[in-house]
């Protein structure tokens, strides 16, 4: 009994530290690992002379191949959740948790989904127009989003603490810049790690937040996706009553202290009126802002 009620209190545990994760951090770092122990338990299955493994690498890697890339638009997408060992997964999740729960927590799952598959896809684009300098090899990881993510959050809170084994703690800004800089220093390297894919979307993740916090809103990208798995066929077809085309949406805007609605609905009855390019910057910068707090 006593040995069952442990497993029970740790599964219970388990189950509420998932949950607490930011929405976007837990989904990705589920279906990695999902699909990770799949390709474990039964990538060696022999279909055809080969593995199945060989199958998923062939059909979902990223092949830098620019006729195969717009032939097989899918692969700048799958090849961010296909890793090739236990070691090049668990890295780059520890990576993703460490610095991107803290991103996503400030900008909220719509814009952290730009920024991570922004990058991923941004690196992948990378690896093509250097691929005739580097090798057109096929490309799997997580490492081009998760770099966008740690530049973004080298942007944010560039002197953060980051605490590594045997190293007192280094300010974010140079971790990553180290980072950064041991990928240059190994391009063509031949040691298998696409390095190229590696700056791409630190690149890419550095244009992304700064547009962020230059005012421009991310998550419009993701609502048009959204809506097709949100909006049923009835509400579809219903009409919906005219809206101000000047009408400028926040739905990421999360509000929890009263004292802040006033200054808040004063900013939005700005929008409805003269867009969302009529404000300031100050309340560019103050919607940004309410938008974060919990």
């Amino acid at each position: 009994m006593q040995g069952m009620y442990q497993q029970e209190s740790f599964s219970s545990a388990f189950k509420r530290g998932f949950q607490r994760m930011p929405l976007i951090i837990r989904t990705i770092i589920a279906i990695n690992v999902i699909v990770f122990i799949f390709q474990a338990v039964f990538g060696n299955i022999q279909v055809g002379g080969f593995s199945l493994n060989h199958y998923i690498n062939y059909y979902l890697a990223f092949n830098p191949s620019l006729g195969t890339a717009i032939t097989q638009p899918w692969r700048f997408v799958t090849y961010m959740f296909l890793h090739g060992g236990g070691f090049h997964l668990l890295f780059n999740m520890l990576w993703l948790w460490w610095m991107g729960r803290s991103v996503e927590e400030a900008v909220g799952p719509r814009t952290f989904a730009v920024l991570y598959f922004g990058a991923g896809i941004g690196g992948a684009l990378f690896q093509i127009i250097f691929s005739a300098l580097l090798g057109a090899n096929l490309v799997i990881g997580a490492s081009g989003a998760v770099y966008g993510i740690m530049v973004a959050f080298a942007y944010m809170y560039p002197r953060a603490p980051i605490m590594l084994i045997f190293l007192p703690p280094i300010e974010a800004r140079f971790v990553v810049a180290g980072l950064i800089l041991f990928s240059v220093l190994f391009l063509g390297a031949g040691d298998g790690v696409a390095h190229m894919v590696h700056l791409g979307g630190a690149g890419v993740g550095y244009l992304l937040i700064k547009a962020h916090y230059g005012g421009h809103d991310l998550s419009k990208y993701v609502r048009p996706i959204e809506r097709l798995w949100t909006e049923s066929p009835k509400k579809k077809e219903k009409k919906s009553r005219p809206k101000n085309k000047k009408m400028y949406s926040v739905s990421d805007v999360e509000i929890v202290e009263e004292t802040d609605q006033t200054e808040l609905d004063a900013i939005l009855e700005k929008i409805s009126k003269s867009g969302y390019d009529g404000l300031t910057a100050e309340e560019k910068r103050k919607l940004f802002e309410l938008s974060k707090r919990n």
